[in-house]
Order: structure tokens, then sequence, then C-alpha cells
């Protein structure tokens, strides 16, 4: 389904996402965090739903459709490493970053801090090129909300 979207995002010089593909890539990190610690808790979907509603300004009913598409995205996307570095080469810093921060919220979303999500969520910080710095204060900043 996801088939050529995955090769444009791959490619080894891939063109800047479109908005809309950006949304699906930056939501499917989100799901594929959520699920590292293999307990996909609706507290975590829900947070996801929330997040990006708030963040691209859809309903409920099309921030649940995104993260339905993205969930479809993350099963059939590449291994973290090159899904996360194609990401950093498609999406502008400033959306990385923030990215970084609804990670945090969504793990931790179940009241829980899972060894899993916290390697995966450092390295996914360090391949999408977000510095140390920001994403401890994402971190803060997710910890607060």
């Amino acid at each position: 389904m996801f088939r050529d979207f995955l090769s444009r995002l791959t490619r080894p010089d891939p063109d800047p996402l479109n908005d809309d593909d950006a949304r699906l890539a930056l939501t499917a990190l989100l799901v594929r965090i959520a699920r590292s610690d293999n307990d996909y808790a609706a507290s975590e979907r829900d947070r996801i739903d929330r997040v990006t509603a708030a963040r691209y300004g859809l309903s409920p009913f099309e921030a649940s459709a995104l993260r339905g598409r993205a969930e479809t995205l993350e099963a059939e996307a590449p291994d973290t490493v090159r899904f996360t570095r194609a990401i950093k080469d498609a999406v502008p810093y400033e959306d990385r970053r923030a990215v970084v921060e609804a990670a945090w919220s969504v793990v931790l979303a179940d009241g829980e801090r899972a060894e899993e999500e916290d390697a995966l969520l450092r390295l996914v910080s360090n391949l999408l090129g977000v510095n140390d710095r920001d994403s401890a204060l994402a971190r803060q900043k997710a910890a607060r909300a």
C-alpha cells in the first residue's frame, strides 16, 4: 500500500516531503516508538491522536484516521535507522524537534517509562539530528504537559 511512498522516502537523495506525507511519516514514527515496548496501549493511541490533532489542526476523526494510516505505514516501513534517517533528510529541523517532543509525550502517556521506549527515543532523536539539549528540553516539556 505504501511501497511507492517508502521508495520515495528512502531514496539516497529524497525530495522534501509535502505536508500530508510529512504528517504521515512523523505519525508513523510516533506509532513505532509507542509499539517499541510491545504494549501499544490505548493511552498511547489517544495521545498520538491528540498530538496530531493539535499539531496539524485535525478533528478527532481525522487524527484517528491519520493514526490508522500511520500504523499501516509503520508496519511496512524499513528498519528504524533507515526510516528515521529518511525522515531527517526530508523534514525540516523544527518539525523533527517537535516530533521528539510529541514522542516523549507518547512514551509518558501510559505512566511508565519503559527501557525499550527510552532507548528507541534516544536513538530516534539522534537519527533525526535533534541535539541532546533540544531532546532533553522536549522531554521536560512533555513531562509537564
